[in-house]
């Protein structure tokens, strides 16, 4: 049975809020944000990630296995104490211990079934919150989690952790430290928060927030979004690789080759609906932890990010070398130079032209933006609480009236491809979704079943 025909229904079983195993210290009530927390403005990034049963466990496992996983996050809230507490204000926690948000819910379909053909729609039943917040979260947790039961035992844990806190290396290695915990490997205590980017990045007001808003709130489209998955197995990077290589670039990397041959197609498929090539801007989230000096480890909460721009305008006629070429080059301008700039008595200048530079061409109505945003080698895939991996890591499906094109790139299974999550207008991606060229090195929506090996007892 198809999930698009399915009647899933989510059904909550309990509410709670999981405290840290131990009291934080008096000293550690309040933690501030740092400058860069106020860059990217969505307040959750969603992950979801779905766990099989497998051959040596049964159903009466389950409350054992939510046991665990509450146990386990208890433990590791007392090193990541900014994770139990609510939101102040815009510019810092109240670590105040209340804990976190903790949800369980049961669903009447087994997980094969969903997973055979997963309506992206439905997948924010698997989350513990809205994501769109009608008013302000002051007040709110800072981590929201639901562990989702399926019929046949098999599990999904969403999370929706205020983003100010955690950027998508942090969240994953405070994912692998909770899933440590749980597997009683206590080397995770080693790991645990600290205030390196606060330091480094300091403020008490919100100027950055408001220029963000005002350079990437100028790239929201009207119409109507939806999401699709395009899966680029390890074989047709590989040849998407040599294609793109060229002087400009001679070693080509997975996630540059496969964002420009995104890149390319959705700029075909707006001259194709709209008639004439508009301007085109090309947006990546970059981590600064290596370019800082010294750099910083994974496990540096905040976002330690910047935004890198690649632009190519209507009368360019660029192939995918040159598309590559524009990538590296806007990335490439995010080194150590301009980190300790950002840092430097003029930072707000600097950031200032930096986000200018990106976002000008981007406050043109009849300019296209595409916000990519790289998940991969983060190691969700990784993330074993002791009863296996997880057979499939999602985001969240939309068809939002207002919206920004999205792009969100992650591993395969196996770690040797990228998942792509494409969200633009509905007629862009009518013409991607029976483009000849683009589905010869992609597939559309295939089951994560399907992608990597099967697994049985779903």
């Amino acid at each position: 049975m198809k999930a698009k025909t399915m009647k899933m229904e989510v059904g909550i079983v309990s509410k709670e809020q999981v405290k840290p195993s131990s009291p934080t210290p008096s000293h550690l009530r309040t933690f501030k944000f740092s400058l860069l927390d106020q860059l990217i403005l969505a307040p959750y990034g969603p992950v979801i990630l779905f766990y099989p049963i497998n051959n040596r466990s049964n159903l009466s496992n389950i409350p054992k296995r939510l046991e665990l996983l509450k146990k386990s996050l208890s433990e590791i809230l007392t090193l990541y104490y900014p994770l139990a507490g609510k939101i102040k204000d815009d510019l810092c926690i109240d670590c105040n211990d209340e804990g976190a948000y903790f949800v369980e819910t049961q669903v009447n379909v087994c997980l094969s079934e969903f997973l055979s053909q997963p309506d992206l729609l439905l997948l924010h039943k698997f989350l513990p919150c809205e994501l769109i917040l009608k008013e302000s979260y002051v007040g709110t947790y800072v981590t929201n989690i639901q562990a989702s039961v399926f019929k046949c035992g098999g599990i999904a844990i969403g999370l929706c952790i205020v983003h100010k806190i955690l950027d998508g290396i942090a969240f994953s290695t405070f994912l692998k430290a909770w899933a440590k915990m749980a597997r009683g490997s206590y080397e995770a205590v080693s790991v645990c928060p600290n205030s390196d980017a606060t330091n480094l990045f300091p403020t008490n007001d919100l100027w950055l927030r408001d220029l963000s808003m005002a350079v990437f709130g100028s790239s929201s489209k009207k119409g109507k979004s939806v999401t699709r998955r395009f899966v680029f197995h390890a074989s047709a990077i590989a040849t998407l690789k040599v294609q793109a290589t060229s002087s400009c670039v001679q070693h080509p990397r997975h996630v540059e080759v496969v964002s420009a041959f995104i890149w390319k197609h959705a700029m075909a498929a707006s001259r194709e609906n709209n008639g004439f090539q508009k301007p085109s801007i090309l947006t990546h989230v970059v981590n600064l932890r290596r370019k800082l000096e010294p750099p910083l480890p994974d496990y540096s909460t905040g976002n330690l990010l910047w935004i890198a721009g690649a632009q190519c305008r209507g009368n360019d006629e660029l192939g995918l070398q040159g598309l590559v070429c524009k990538i590296r080059g806007g990335i490439s301008k995010i080194n150590g130079d301009f980190v300790k700039k950002l840092r430097g008595e003029k930072r707000k200048s600097m950031m200032y032209e930096s986000l200018k530079e990106i976002g000008g061409l981007g406050s043109n109505e009849e300019v296209d933006c595409f916000g990519f945003n790289s998940w991969c080698n983060f190691g969700f895939y990784e993330v074993d609480f002791g009863w296996g991996k997880p057979i499939w890591i999602s985001s969240i499906g939309t068809s939002d009236s207002v919206f920004s094109n999205l792009i969100i790139l992650n591993d395969t299974r196996l770690g040797d491809g990228i998942e792509a999550w494409i969200t633009i207008d509905e007629q862009d991606m009518a013409r991607l979704e029976c483009n000849p060229e683009l589905l010869t090195f992609a597939s559309l929506d295939p089951s994560p079943l399907m992608v990597g090996h099967s697994i049985a007892n779903l």
